[in-house]
């Protein structure tokens, strides 16, 4: 008897491996078809959100996907005043930002010079050496050291800056602020070495009433200089150095001085997305009436601006993306044809940028069809 007991243990014992593969495999296998089943789903569902998100642009007026490009990048002049300075040849940069006196474009055009100074400043270094009193020199190399403290920072959260970035980012913003006076006595009548000077006010904490005075010397020079306008306005929002109030005060007071055509009023647009992000209000805060104000005095700037103003796009894009969130799509769906191929600001800031600007192209021609055809309707 005690024989058998023994075979019977050695052949269970023998026997549970085999019964516990061939468990695992079931369960494997179960577990596989139940992967399956839940991609083909997910997938599913994917094919009819994309069904759901299907226009043919070309109906609307506009351009395929795959044929829309990033705003931003450099024109053919300005792509080989960056080629010659990677190479070390610094004349085709001096000559390229020599070719306009409007304060605001020769800002625009040196700030891909400063970025890259920024990476490497051999070429830069040489020009400064053989033309020390150059004032456009001197000035990309003050934005530069700005830029260059701000990458050190790197855009985390405050909470996720490292100690050693914050030394970094403050050495280098002091030795900007330092540089700055050499710039400004280069060329005293130039708002650019002032306009700066913004991001080291920002990333330096000055006071409101150091800003201010800052401010005023950047519109005694030109009172709507517009990326001194753009860039202010992250001095005076709530997650810098100021407030809601603040920010919302500082841009009605500029926008109500300017021009007609001077696209600041595209800006309060930004003012509000930075509101919004801030106090993490929903998306129908777009439809509020002071936004719907604010829309109307842009489109109206818009409307006033020279076609060739360097910052349409910029009101395009915004007006575009904010008259899609207050859903007055068919105004935004012309914005949305007057870009063409280009995607701006804010898309830009988005990490799919495209798939965004899409997503809300599609919202805005659904939404202006949808319009036309109640109207249609009713008449």
């Amino acid at each position: 008897m005690l024989g058998i007991i023994v075979l019977v243990v050695v052949g269970l014992v023998l026997l549970f491996p085999v019964v516990m593969t061939r468990l695992a495999k079931r369960k494997l296998a179960q577990l596989e078809r139940a992967k399956a089943t839940i991609a083909a789903h997910e997938e599913r569902l994917a094919e009819e959100r994309q069904a759901k998100n299907t226009i043919v642009p070309a109906d609307h007026g506009l351009l395929l996907g795959k044929d829309l490009v990033l705003d931003g990048g450099p024109e053919p002049d300005e792509a080989a005043a960056l080629t010659a300075a990677k190479a070390g040849d610094w004349r085709p940069a001096a000559a390229y930002l020599a070719g306009d006196a409007v304060p605001d474009v020769r800002w625009r055009r040196q700030r891909a010079l400063a970025e890259l100074a920024a990476e490497d400043d051999a070429w830069l270094r040489a020009w400064r050496a053989e033309r020390p009193q150059d004032p456009t020199a001197a000035l990309v190399h003050l934005d530069a050291l700005v830029l260059l403290a701000w990458r050190i920072r790197t855009g985390a959260a405050a909470g996720e800056v490292t100690s050693e970035q914050a030394r970094g980012f403050h050495r280098v913003l002091r030795e900007a602020e330092e540089f700055a006076a050499e710039a400004v006595a280069l060329a005293p009548d130039d708002p650019n070495p002032w306009v700066a000077q913004i991001s080291v006010a920002m990333g330096l904490g000055w006071s409101n009433d150091r800003f201010r005075e800052l401010w005023a010397e950047i519109t005694k020079r030109d009172p709507h200089h517009w990326a001194a306008h753009n860039r202010a306005l992250q001095y005076w929002c709530d997650k810098w150095r100021g407030s809601h109030e603040l920010m919302h005060r500082f841009l009605d007071e500029a926008i109500a001085a300017a021009p007609a055509g001077s696209l600041l009023a595209p800006i309060k647009l930004e003012a509000y997305w930075e509101q919004f992000v801030r106090d993490g209000d929903t998306l129908i805060a777009w439809e509020r009436p002071d936004v719907g104000a604010a829309l109307d005095a842009a489109l109206a700037d818009l409307a006033a601006a020279d076609p060739d103003h360097p910052r349409i796009r910029y009101a395009q894009g915004w007006l575009a993306f904010a008259l899609t969130r207050a859903d007055r799509f068919t105004e935004a769906l012309a914005q949305y044809q007057a870009l063409g191929e280009y995607i701006p600001q804010p898309f830009t800031d988005r990490q799919d940028p495209r798939q965004f600007f899409i997503d809300l192209r599609v919202q805005a021609v659904k939404g202006a069809v949808a319009a036309q055809e109640a109207a249609r309707q009713t008449s």
